[in-house]
């Protein structure tokens, strides 16, 4: 079946992830560079080559026949093993939507929340059957909109009974603590440059400030302050391609009031300064469309 995946891929896999198939994503990537990504819920499943990511002081690492599961809204740093043009790494992913995994809960068994906000595997050939069956549908259009939401019903059923169905339960979950702490990565999200007050992040979650610092790093593997550099830092260098000569004014537009700070901590994460890591940025070649 891997085989199969990888020649669907290969066909279809574009300049952007997004396909025809509502939340059906596709990664085809010829480079091993590192890159920082902003992951949402998500189920990736690896049909050629593998990924190391960093999330905080953890590394997972997946490869071909191996799933993903990321559970929240994660800024993550990866990077793909020995992908090149001739062997790209190839990957599909599906959105993991609380609304499609909601009604499932009912009828699925109870699991332990998990400890981790991503979960790896192997991919059993129940659910990479699902996942071809989803991918031949992009060759047959006029059947997504009546099919697709059955496969992706399947697939979400594979994830709840297997063995990290507690990750994709506490995304169902409307009261879990992913639930609560999602409110507070949503307002860090978009407003990423603003000052953040513990209290009132903590207030909009409808939980103390030690419970709201536990269990947000619990889904995020970070503290909310780490979570929201990392936002802020990947928002920079994507302004910085476009404008790579106004370095302090970026910093600021970010949240950064210091240009030593902001230099210091941009090249700590990204490994160069930012005037010089967005100048190498716009002279590397395109790598495609990635997933985390």
């Amino acid at each position: 079946m891997l085989e199969q995946l990888r020649d669907l891929i290969t066909r279809h896999a574009h300049a952007d992830l997004r396909t025809p198939v509502p939340g059906l994503l596709l990664s085809k990537v010829e480079t091993s560079e590192p890159h920082h990504s902003l992951a949402e819920p998500l189920l990736v499943v690896m049909a050629q080559g593998g990924k190391r990511l960093l999330l905080g002081d953890h590394v997972h690492e997946y490869r071909a026949g191996q799933y993903l599961l990321v559970g929240t809204d994660l800024p993550v740093t990866g990077h793909f093993v020995g992908a090149t043009p001739r062997t790209p790494a190839l990957g599909l992913g599906l959105a993991l939507r609380p609304t499609a995994i909601a009604p499932l809960l009912l009828e699925a068994p109870p699991r332990t929340p998990p400890a981790s906000p991503i979960a790896i595997d192997d991919a059993g050939p129940e659910l990479l059957d699902a996942a071809l069956r989803l991918l031949r549908l992009l060759d047959h259009p006029s059947d997504a909109p009546v099919l697709a939401p059955l496969i992706e019903r399947e697939i979400l059923w594979r994830l709840l009974t297997g063995p990290h169905g507690g990750l994709v339960r506490r995304i169902g979950l409307a009261d879990s603590g992913a639930a609560h702490v999602g409110r507070a990565i949503r307002w860090i999200r978009a407003n990423y440059a603003e000052p953040m007050r513990i209290e009132e992040l903590a207030r909009l979650s409808g939980l103390s400030a030690s419970a709201f610092h536990r269990q947000f790093r619990a889904v995020t593997a970070m503290s909310p302050l780490q979570f929201q550099k990392r936002i802020r830092l990947q928002e920079a260098r994507s302004l910085l391609l476009a404008d790579a000569g106004d370095v302090a004014g970026v910093g600021h537009l970010v949240g950064y009031d210091s240009p030593s700070q902001f230099n210091r901590e941009y090249r700590r994460l990204f490994g160069a300064p930012p005037g010089q890591d967005a100048a190498r940025l716009r002279e590397a070649p395109s790598v495609g469309p990635r997933l985390p």
